[in-house]
Order: structure tokens, then C-alpha cells, then sequence
């Protein structure tokens, strides 16, 4: 089931620096940038852990974990929401000026993904 982590951010005259350390509960193997034109998505898919930081803007994720379905608004650098392998999530209403961050548990390999389509109905509200 996912879940939101706070990062140790620390914050003075210079402005704050974030630090990601022994809070990310994989090894990670792969790292990726997201970002795109205004309110475009992603995702729909589900194949390892990760975890997804939202370094500038806001966007929303839906997380449907097969029993339930979770939303989450990412809209600050100091948090971070951990998938698990077995959730599969839709990055949704990402802005124009976002930039996501995710640290995933795997490389990428084309056949890890799932293909079909959610089979939940989104409600947002």
C-alpha cells in the first residue's frame, strides 16, 4: 500500500536542502525525471517499488492497491510517496512546470510492465 514519507529538509537564510537518507526502503537502481506539457499523465501500470518526489510543482496520484483506492497531492520537495509492486498507480493533473522525481527498486525492462487498463473507476473529488 503506498504511503507518504516526510523528508529531512532543513531550512536557514540560503534557502532549505533536502536530504534523502536511509529513508528510501529499496536499493535504488534506476532514477528518472518527469515533466511534460500541462495537466498531462502518466503511469497505469504497476512492476516495482518506487518512490516519487514532486521537486516543483503539483500532481495528483491515484493508487489502486486492488481492494482500495488512495489519492495523494504531491506539491512540495520534502515529500515523498513510496508504490509498492503490487499498487498500480496513475500519475494524474501533473502542471506544466512539474518535475517529478522518481527512484525506482529496478532497471527498466519493457515485459515488467502491466498493460491492462485500471480496472477502477477514478473519483476525485
Amino acid at each position: 500500500m503506498a504511503h507518504l514519507i516526510n523528508l529531512k529538509t532543513i531550512t536557514d537564510t540560503r534557502g532549505s536542502l533536502t536530504v534523502i537518507e536511509r529513508v528510501i526502503p529499496f536499493e535504488i537502481k534506476r532514477i528518472f525525471y518527469v515533466n511534460g506539457p500541462d495537466h498531462f499523465s502518466r503511469g497505469g501500470n504497476q512492476h516495482m517499488k518506487q518512490a516519487v518526489i514532486c521537486l516543483k510543482g503539483s500532481c495528483l496520484i491515484t493508487n489502486h492497491t486492488g481492494t482500495e483506492e488512495q489519492h495523494f497531492v504531491l506539491n512540495t520537495a520534502d515529500q515523498c510517496l513510496l508504490l509498492a509492486p503490487e499498487d498500480r498507480h496513475e500519475l494524474l493533473e501533473i502542471t506544466d512546470e512539474s518535475i517529478l522525481m522518481v527512484l525506482a527498486s529496478e532497471p527498466f525492462e519493457h515485459d515488467m510492465r502491466v498493460h491492462e487498463p485500471c480496472q477502477y473507476e477514478l473519483s476525485v473529488s
